[in-house]
């Protein structure tokens, strides 16, 4: 009886008793001062052995730095035409992929982005930056870089060209001051053996910003020459014609990240609204001084936030409109025409391809009866379906005053509707989430 009650006592305590939660030990690196004759290191992206609820907890405990945060100063790249198209094209894949598609998560990474540029500290393109330690799987400090995520993950044109009009604003000036001179940030539910060693001063929404503690995490540190030779990312080819391999800055570089960064366009005054019509502009756009790409970019930062917008454009300034409806001779001439409706997920420019040779059918105006809106939609969603690269570029779309012609989604199909007038239903993107252990 001894002998048995030894063996099961044991047995029934081990069985009732309560689960031991798993203890995670931090080993957070010491935080040191570097002084200014030594240049602080960049690590590797590595993260601490912590559940995302643990890590949280972690971080939440954690206080941001006393003192001032100040701004970063405006930064405006250099470089050719080409390498310009690069450098926008690897920032918006950096923003994308890391914040996903929300406006105010990439502008707070662009930041980051340009920040790390001007330091002594990190690669000196904007690429460099964005795709550095690519080249090692456990080396990268943009995790979408290394990890398969610009195979896994594909984002809709719409999507694209988003983000790189935040790109566009972040390398031409635009600053996002809220985040200041952070050259380091992570998720809350993740801990980098770094973070202690970095002075936390910011937070955006789930995102965590850091700074180097002493002189190397102010303004003066920020002085480094940037240079203008971006080079081409193999990764991003499928996404950007600029990263293709072209390199004199000709032809159209549009690929499925959008059109070219334009410094014309970036830098052209904006027109005021039709009067009566806020969300409609008539501008004269000049070919000689802005390029064909640019003007979809000028319509984008014409129509800013607006949830519903349309831009017309000609390039004789003869013939540019200034009231609406329009009438059948200025249609006739118009060049090119830009339409934003959030509410039904339209986005889309189109060119005049009399003019303007595009490297996809599916960009020109296309010549047709005048219809009304339903129906021009509906025409057009039926020719984006049967349109290829290869295929003859058709003449120009007339525009009717009360909406844009030829708009087209490749992710969107009409309906059939048997009267004229309704709308077609076009079906909202699939957003996809950003990496969640994002953490340069």
């Amino acid at each position: 009886m001894i002998a048995l009650l030894a063996i099961l006592v044991p047995l029934l305590l081990v069985r009732t008793a309560p689960t031991v939660p798993r203890r995670h030990h931090i080993r957070p690196v010491p935080q040191r001062v570097v002084p200014k004759a030594e240049l602080p290191p960049v690590e590797p992206v590595a993260f601490q052995d912590l559940d995302p609820q643990d890590a949280r907890s972690y971080n939440a405990d954690i206080p941001f730095v006393d003192g001032p945060n100040p701004a970063a100063r405006p930064f405006r790249l250099s470089g050719d035409l080409a390498a310009r198209a690069r450098a926008t094209d690897c920032m918006a894949a950096a923003v994308l992929y890391e914040a996903g598609d929300d406006t105010v998560g990439q502008r707070a990474v662009a930041q980051v982005v340009v920040n790390r540029v001007r330091h002594p500290a990190f690669p000196k393109t904007i690429c460099g930056v964005v795709f550095q330690g690519s080249e090692r799987s456990t080396g990268c400090q943009f995790t979408f870089a290394c990890d398969g995520a610009l195979i896994r993950n594909r984002w809709s044109e719409t999507q694209w060209n988003r983000a790189r009009t935040v790109a566009a604003a972040a390398l031409n000036g635009t600053v996002f001051g809220k985040v200041g001179y952070a050259t380091h940030y992570h998720t809350n539910w993740v801990v980098p053996y770094w973070q202690a060693s970095l002075d936390k001063i910011a937070a955006v929404d789930t995102h965590l910003f850091f700074r180097w503690t002493g002189w190397w995490g102010t303004a003066p540190a920020f002085n480094r020459h940037v240079s203008s030779d971006e080079p081409v990312i193999a990764a991003l080819a499928p996404y950007s014609e600029a990263h293709r391999g072209a390199a004199d800055g000709s032809g159209p570089f549009l690929g499925a990240a959008g059109p070219l960064y334009d410094q014309t366009a970036a830098e052209t005054p904006l027109p005021p609204a039709v009067s009566g019509a806020s969300g409609s502009f008539l501008v004269t756009l000049d070919p000689d001084t802005m390029s064909p790409d640019g003007f979809a970019q000028y319509a984008t930062r014409t129509c800013g936030d607006r949830a519903y917008c349309k831009v017309m454009g000609w390039i004789d300034p003869t013939k540019t409109p200034a009231t609406l409806p329009l009438q059948p001779s200025q249609i006739a001439s118009m060049a090119f025409s830009y339409l934003r409706d959030r509410s039904r997920g339209y986005d889309k420019a189109l060119w005049n391809c009399r003019e303007f040779r595009r490297p996809a059918a599916n960009q020109c105006m296309k010549a047709q009866t005048f219809l009304t809106t339903a129906q021009i939609v509906s025409e057009s969603l039926k020719a984006d379906e049967e349109a290829s690269p290869a295929a003859a570029l058709p003449p120009h779309v007339p525009m009717l005053s009360d909406g844009l012609t030829g708009v087209r989604r490749k992710d969107a199909a009409p309906k059939e509707k048997s009267a004229a007038a309704t709308r077609p239903t076009v079906a909202a993107p699939v957003l996809k989430a950003a990496d969640p252990k994002s953490a340069p």
